[in-house]
């Protein structure tokens, strides 16, 4: 096969699965030969990310992450996709195992933020939700520093808690898509946090956006705009 990227999943699978799902659904198709040419790397045995991070005395994820590049670099694709946004804590070392490009899901995120609310014409306050992992490792907070109009404004303890609980607990161990916590999570970052918009990131936050049936709250999706970057650069190429 020629002319295909590789998704690096498994992290977890259920979140890969929707990514998956919203790539087909999203690429202008009208018949087989329409649809994009890719290899889904379903690494579900990749230690947790966020553990290691809070405790690097814990399996790292990084030698199994290291491992997939450095046998699917050979197979030449045009890019890989990471599919968990806590593993691009690891995004530099990731990236120094090949010449092949990895796709950075938290700068995709940010730049759309700016792009969709520059017209505010000043600080816009952008809450992000995220594993623990995810806020510690700094790699929105990166991103967002190169941005001088954002102001990222981070959970307090109490929904951070609510946030892995969602997570962890109830998608994670349960598959419980449990609306009723994300709406109240979200409820409390625009209105408590007086944010303009919030960004998932997560993908198990995305899954929950993908399945819930409505919100009234403004959020910028990572998954989502990882998976519109993808198929933009497909087509591209084409």
């Amino acid at each position: 096969m020629k002319d295909f990227f590789v998704i690096l999943g498994g992290m977890g699978t259920q979140a890969t699965e929707s990514f998956v799902h919203l790539l087909n659904k999203r690429t202008p198709a009208k018949k087989d030969q329409d649809y994009l040419n890719y290899c889904l790397f379903n690494h579900a045995t990749v230690p947790d990310r966020t553990a290691y991070i809070l405790d690097t005395t814990l399996d790292s994820p990084v030698e199994a992450l290291t491992e997939d590049i450095r046998q699917l670099s050979p197979l030449h694709p045009s890019f890989f996709v990471l599919t968990c946004n806590t593993a691009h804590y690891f995004y530099n070392e990731l990236q120094a195992q090949t010449e092949i490009p990895i796709l950075h899901m938290p700068r995709i995120a940010v730049e759309q933020v700016v792009k969709s609310y520059s017209h505010l014409n000043r600080k816009i306050r952008v809450g992000l939700l995220a594993t623990t992992g995810t806020v510690s490792s700094g790699v929105y907070h990166q991103e967002m520093e190169k941005h001088e109009q954002t102001e990222l404004v981070m959970a307090s303890k109490e929904i951070q808690e609510e946030v892995m609980t969602l997570i962890y607990d109830d998608i994670k161990a349960q598959n419980y898509l449990n609306e009723e916590r994300y709406q109240y999570i979200l409820k409390e970052m625009m209105e408590e946090e007086a944010c303009d918009v919030v960004i998932l990131g997560c993908t198990e936050l995305s899954l929950m956006q993908a399945e819930t049936l409505q919100t009234k709250f403004p959020v910028i999706d990572a998954q989502s705009e990882l998976v519109d970057a993808t198929i933009e650069r497909v087509l591209s190429r084409r």
